[in-house]
């Protein structure tokens, strides 16, 4: 979410909603920088341990905001155990708020268009993800966006055809209530849901239903045998403070 997948592309790297609010936060402070760490894929285990101590290198000293998202590709993953996985998100907010960061969280949509037991059990486990970063949330100073207080980016509408990466709207919507909670200058028009959508026939479903699969369910099961994620081999977006806007 934060690398800016599947945002519109700019300079090589998905935009996403995070430059976004950094364009709005970096007009106030001539001597503002930006850090993206972000990588596609990466589960929280590697987030902590890898992406966390290099954010904290640079924020002793300083007045820092660091935006912490991670943990959903874990609740993805068919072995995917509640235990072991959320007391690290916790440690993760830990090491931030001991380092003197202010720290905004996100809760995520936890339902998703469509019935059966998939729904369901995608429903069950980031329920289970909410409650756990709500818990968080009350033991640390962070601030908390709550996914259920805008519902309507449950639309598919706003999510790339993966159903999975939010669209550029998507992005746009999300910095937009980012730069409202935080303060800034932001478009309220944000909130406003979309136009009831058209019904597709059946048989335009059941065309889509075997594009994604073969597009990015088989893709995805494929990488899960093998052992491999799409973050494999690459690096972050910006490893190190620049200046924003970049260059």
């Amino acid at each position: 979410m934060t690398e800016g997948m599947s945002d519109e592309v700019v300079n090589g790297n998905y935009r996403g909603w995070a430059d976004r609010v950094t364009d709005v936060l970096a007009k106030s402070n001539p001597d503002f920088t930006y850090m993206n760490l972000a990588i596609r894929g990466k589960l929280l285990k590697q987030v902590v341990d890898d992406q966390i101590p290099q954010a904290i290198k640079y924020i002793e000293g300083k007045q820092t905001l660091v935006s912490f998202h991670a943990g959903a590709n874990d609740v993805l993953r068919p072995n995917y155990q509640a235990d072991l996985s959320l007391p690290q998100y916790e440690e993760g907010i830990r090491q931030l708020t001991d380092a003197g960061a202010t720290v905004i969280i996100f809760t995520v949509i936890d339902k998703v268009e469509g019935k059966g037991k998939s729904a369901a059990l995608w429903h069950q486990r980031f329920s289970n993800f909410n409650e756990n970063i709500r818990k968080v949330a009350a033991k640390y100073p962070v601030i908390l966006f709550e996914a259920k207080n805008a519902e309507f980016l449950n639309d598919r509408r706003f999510l790339d055809f993966d159903r999975l990466h939010m669209n550029s709207e998507g992005h746009r919507r999300l910095a937009n209530a980012v730069l409202q909670g935080l303060g800034y200058e932001f478009d309220p028009n944000w909130k406003m849901p979309l136009s009831e959508a058209k019904k597709k026939s059946k048989v335009v479903k059941v065309a889509l239903d075997f594009v994604w699969i073969a597009t990015f369910l088989i893709p995805w099961i494929w990488r899960r045998i093998r052992g491999k994620s799409s973050g494999d081999g690459r690096s972050a977006k910006y490893p190190t403070p620049i200046r924003w806007p970049k260059g």
